[in-house]
């Protein structure tokens, strides 16, 4: 007899706009959207007192300011949201057999078997107001029989909310629900099944297999399967990063060599203290150009096991001068640290050790307590 999966998936509501409000208590309940400010900027996350006014993730934030003029816009403190993603992450691995960490604020749990022993959804329930105890950040949660339907669930949950679905209630609890409400399916194909009079899940599984294919070739499949709760995608065990990186994307294009220099000084800054507080050492940088033309060029060295600032700094630039030939106007820069292994920074002849690994465990204790922006190198300022 085939043993029903049980699959739990974890969604921080609003996870930026969340971790905002723990920081400032004066942003409760008010419109809020963290974005670019720029008139390039994009809205990266929004509160739902915002979204009540048609703001969206993806959206130019200047239309969301038209749309919601009294909203509050920040830039946002990425730092601040990974640092809230690895206490989540580290609560979520003490207890979990096996995890997945999808994204920055979400999770896949896979609690096959235990409903023997403990209770999956009791087992759930405590682990989720565990997290919101410990981080004061609203999380959904959804338990159900694979990633597909457990993901539905929760975002019905939403906000702060759970629900959980056995195998018995799946099909009831999708017929209704819009097409659009399936996990990966856009707003274009959205649209295309609407006008076709495809409406709710329900409608769609009415549709054979090969008018589906017909239509939407391989998405065809996905839709016939999605349609009947099928989803036979495992749960990948979570892995420590192979690689980090950070890209700033300017609100003008630029020529200006010593503002790339200082956009790359800190993000060797913001990289090395996380390869630090990680536990992690480099072997590879690479640098990332693209021109307002949308061209993008790479360049990469490999390097000594490295993870202090004045190394990863030192590497970036040289490399950004070989990089940088063309003098035309950059749109976006990126570094990224990959090649990484565990291990603390090498000891080298003539090298003084005690006092730069002093120097360093004295900036980043600071850094950790007060923010990655309240000490900075000269150069990147």
């Amino acid at each position: 007899m085939e043993t029903t999966r049980s699959i739990v998936h974890m969604d921080l509501d609003a996870f930026f706009v969340s971790v905002e409000r723990r920081q400032d208590s004066r942003l409760e309940n008010i419109p809020l959207i963290i974005g670019g400010t720029g008139d390039r900027g994009v809205v990266s996350s929004c509160s739902y007192e915002a979204r009540r006014f048609g703001v969206r993730s993806g959206m130019p934030v200047h239309l969301a300011k038209k749309l919601c003029p009294y909203a509050v816009v920040l830039k946002g403190d990425y730092d601040a949201y990974e640092r809230c993603s690895g206490e989540i992450t580290e609560l979520i691995q003490a207890e979990s057999p096996l995890f997945e960490k999808a994204s920055i604020d979400e999770f896949y749990i896979d609690l096959t078997g235990l409903e023997r022993f403990y209770g999956c959804y009791r087992w759930a329930h405590e682990l989720r107001m565990r997290i919101i105890r410990e981080t004061r950040l609203p999380l959904s949660m959804g338990l159900s029989v694979n990633k597909l339907v457990s993901k539905i669930a929760t975002n019905h949950a939403k906000p702060n909310g759970e629900q959980y679905l056995p195998s018995v209630r799946v099909q009831p609890f999708l017929a209704p629900l819009h097409v659009g409400q399936i996990p990966q399916i856009g707003e274009k194909t959205s649209h295309r099944l609407c006008y076709r009079g495809v409406r709710d899940i329900a409608t769609l599984r009415l549709i054979p297999y090969q008018m589906l294919t017909g239509i939407f070739g391989r998405q065809g499949h996905f839709l016939y399967e999605s349609a009947r709760g099928r989803d036979e995608r495992p749960v990948i065990p979570y892995r420590d990063k192979k690689s980090i990186s950070t890209e700033s994307t300017f609100p003008e294009d630029t020529i200006d060599v010593a503002f790339l220099q200082k956009t790359l000084v800190q993000m060797a800054e913001k990289l090395g203290f996380q390869l630090r507080e990680s536990h992690l050492l480099t072997t590879c940088i690479t640098v990332k150009l693209r021109y307002a033309s949308f061209e993008t060029v790479t360049k990469q060295i490999t390097i000594p096991l490295a993870q202090t600032d004045d190394i990863l700094i030192t590497k970036a630039l040289a490399l950004l001068d070989q990089l940088y030939q063309k003098r035309l106007r950059v749109r976006l820069v990126g570094l990224k640290l990959s090649h990484l292994v565990p291990g603390g920074q090498q000891i080298e002849l003539f090298q003084d050790i005690p006092r730069q690994s002093d120097l360093y465990t004295a900036l980043d204790h600071i850094r950790r307590k007060h923010g990655l922006r309240i000490i900075r190198k000269g150069s990147g300022l």
